[in-house]
């Protein structure tokens, strides 16, 4: 099990690859080192409803597997390999701040309140 923080930078739409597997994607920035770097990540079957309570721009950390698989060029045998972020559960990072209006107590305009 991996984690990682970042923001938010793009949620993708459901993608329905077979009758039986269905993928989501999104992408995070993380900026915790001196280069940030954009990184991919997927939810796939179930979990694609997970991507549902975000929005870009949301602070997220995000715990995921790293999945690798072995595939051959059915046209000329080459041999390639990939590798999958495959997050499996995302947690919001970011306090979330009520909306509330704070009045200005330094602007007047000659009326008192006060009762005294």
């Amino acid at each position: 099990m991996f984690t990682l923080r970042g923001k938010v930078i793009v949620i993708s739409a459901e993608q329905i690859i077979s009758e039986k597997f269905k993928k989501r994607e999104f992408v995070i920035e993380d900026d915790s080192s001196q280069y940030p770097q954009v990184i991919s990540f997927q939810v796939v079957q179930d979990n694609c409803n997970i991507l549902d309570s975000f929005s870009v721009g949301d602070e997220v950390e995000v715990n995921f597997n790293i999945k690798g698989r072995e595939w051959t060029s059915p046209k000329d045998g080459q041999v390639k390999y990939f590798n999958t972020l495959e997050a499996w559960r995302i947690n919001p990072t970011g306090a979330a701040s009520p909306n509330v209006t704070v009045p200005d107590m330094a602007k007047t305009d000659g009326a008192d309140d006060l009762p005294f």
